[in-house]
């Protein structure tokens, strides 16, 4: 089922219609991905819709701007507005945005200063993953493509170009009958998914990538890891072989639209019991809690609209 249309989006300074927001075939970003984006979500809680961890996904977007060199015309208070706008604009409370900048139409070259651009969008999206996915679980299995070798591009930048490499995971995924592919790194360690973060429970210690691992600095990963240590877990970040996920006692994915969805199994091989296990169960339950109030928002993650 595609997601319902949002009948407002905010483009280069104002709130426009749906078939208004356009831009040139000719945009730089459309010929050769020179785009950064976020994704972030707004959630109905106690105190009226609150948006999760706001300023640090739009700080991550200017940073990623910085890296690729594009030069955002509107400060950082000006686009969080922007998001609020359009979040009321189209009557929402939980809800998915979308800040986008991109390299504009101009010159034609790779190296053309074109004129940034620039849009935020909101509307309805429910579990990435499928609608069971977050209760029941999800078949992944490791990718044939590998995520990019370090210094080819900057694992750290959300950026368009550098989804492409998530494209082939997920589609391949997809296509072998898997809800979502891993990839790993040049080195035949354990990355990320195509589009979420990766952690393996032993016991009381839960593994994770490294930020070396050509993944992205998830924000999501960053709360899980705050809240596994509330619960008493140690966390380690480490170079990871293949063969731990497939001896892990549970296995977890982390990113804003993924939320936190449990692995059930890797390569048709059952983690664990091929259920959600209780590690993954409590860190979901303090992560939803802080949308119901159950969890106590301590460091300040919601912002409300």
């Amino acid at each position: 089922m595609s997601n319902p249309k949002p009948d407002w989006i905010w483009m280069n300074g104002k709130l426009v219609t749906w078939p208004e927001a356009t831009v040139h075939v000719m945009s730089h970003a459309l010929h050769y991905g020179s785009s950064v984006f976020e994704g972030i979500r707004s959630y109905e809680t106690p105190k009226g819709p609150a948006i999760f961890r706001y300023t640090d996904h739009m700080k991550r977007l200017y940073a990623s701007a910085s890296i690729y060199d594009l030069e955002i015309q509107h400060d950082l208070a000006t686009l969080m507005q922007a998001g609020r706008d359009v979040i009321r604009a189209n009557k929402l409370t939980s809800a998915y945005l979308r800040p986008l900048a991109w390299r504009g139409a101009g010159g034609f070259g790779l190296g053309a200063d074109n004129p940034t651009e620039c849009m935020v969008a909101a509307w309805v999206w429910g579990p990435y993953l499928g609608a069971d996915a977050i209760k029941l679980g999800i078949d992944a299995c490791i990718s044939t493509w590998r995520r990019v070798a370090p210094a080819t591009l900057p694992a750290t930048a959300k950026a368009g170009g550098n989804y492409l490499s998530s494209i082939l995971v997920s589609r391949e995924a997809k296509r072998l009958g898997f809800q979502e592919g891993i990839a790993l790194t040049v080195d035949g360690y354990l990355a990320e998914g195509a589009g979420e973060n990766i952690f393996l429970v032993y016991g009381k210690t839960i593994y994770t990538p490294p930020m070396a691992a050509s993944i992205l600095h998830g924000i999501t990963r960053d709360t899980a890891v705050h809240l596994a240590q509330d619960l008493g877990y140690e966390i380690r970040e480490q170079n990871l072989p293949r063969e731990m996920i497939y001896l892990a006692d549970e296995v977890f994915m982390t990113g804003t639209a993924a939320e936190i969805t449990p692995i059930r199994s890797v390569d048709r091989k059952k983690v664990g019991s091929g259920e959600p296990g209780p590690v993954t169960r409590a860190i979901q339950q303090r992560f939803f809690g802080l949308f119901d109030g159950s969890t106590p928002d301590t460091r300040g993650w919601l912002e409300l609209v």
